[in-house]
């Protein structure tokens, strides 16, 4: 499994970048978690549009789904010019049907619903949701394939449950929107410190943990400090093009 971070930002991106955006390969299978703002742009860095093979939405947040409209006009421009496409599958939950219908557009995009209920097969990939605790509904993933796992936190507030989510994962893919060392509450704005996540990552046992969802404030270094207090493995920042291969 290749995981390459194609947007990062919490909120709005910073210049030339995206917020929320992640790239993940499978043999020859490509999956884009989250689809925010500026993500369109920095995925062609990678691949064309109508390369993907499907979409995984977390929740309907500006920041995690701004650019699917554009991604759905790509895609009908190169049908347009000659390209021979099947429809895009979009995954999301169908909590808010005014957003989740916005997710099938003409013969270019289907949205799928998914659920706690049972694992979904997308691809070579095994997707297990779970709810998390933010203002919108939103969901976390656990995916698994060809042996490795990958859990993306989405948004949310601390919740024990996500170390169990998360457990033996090889990356936690970990919201960090804020400081630790801040009088500012995270849990107000549905959202974690770095220590936080941090916490989760040790009770969970994971490999790796990839701090993401940033803030636009201050330095990111400490959040890695923040983390790496109660976290004693590997940890990472997020940033745009970053890359791991399981």
């Amino acid at each position: 499994m290749k995981i390459t971070v194609i947007g990062f930002w919490g909120g709005y991106p910073a210049k030339n970048e995206a917020s929320s955006g992640y790239l993940l390969e499978y043999e020859d299978y490509r999956v884009l978690l989250d689809c925010g703002s500026g993500v369109l742009a920095q995925l062609q860095n990678h691949l064309k549009p109508e390369e993907l093979d499907a979409v995984v939405l977390s929740h309907y947040h500006p920041d995690h789904v701004a650019d699917i409209g554009v991604l759905q006009h790509a895609l009908l421009i190169q049908q347009m010019l000659g390209s021979k496409q099947k429809t895009l599958p979009i995954y999301g939950h169908s909590l808010d049907p005014i957003e989740f219908n916005k997710l099938s557009y003409k013969n270019i995009t289907k949205g799928i619903a998914y659920s706690t209920d049972k694992p979904v097969q997308i691809g070579p990939f095994t997707f297990q949701f779970m709810k998390t605790n933010h203002p919108a509904p939103c969901f976390a993933m656990r995916i698994e394939a060809g042996g490795d796992t990958l859990v993306y936190t989405g948004d949310t507030t601390y919740m024990d449950e996500l170390a169990d989510f998360a457990s033996e994962a090889n990356v936690l893919l970990c919201e960090s929107n804020f400081y630790s060392d801040t009088n500012t509450d995270a849990s107000k704005a549905g959202h974690m410190t770095a220590r936080e996540a941090g916490m989760i990552a040790e009770k969970a046992n994971v490999q790796l943990l990839i701090l993401t969802h940033l803030p636009h404030y201050g330095d990111h270094q400490q959040l890695k400090k923040e983390a790496g207090e109660v976290f004693m493995r590997e940890i990472a920042l997020a940033k745009s093009c970053l890359e791991f291969q399981l």
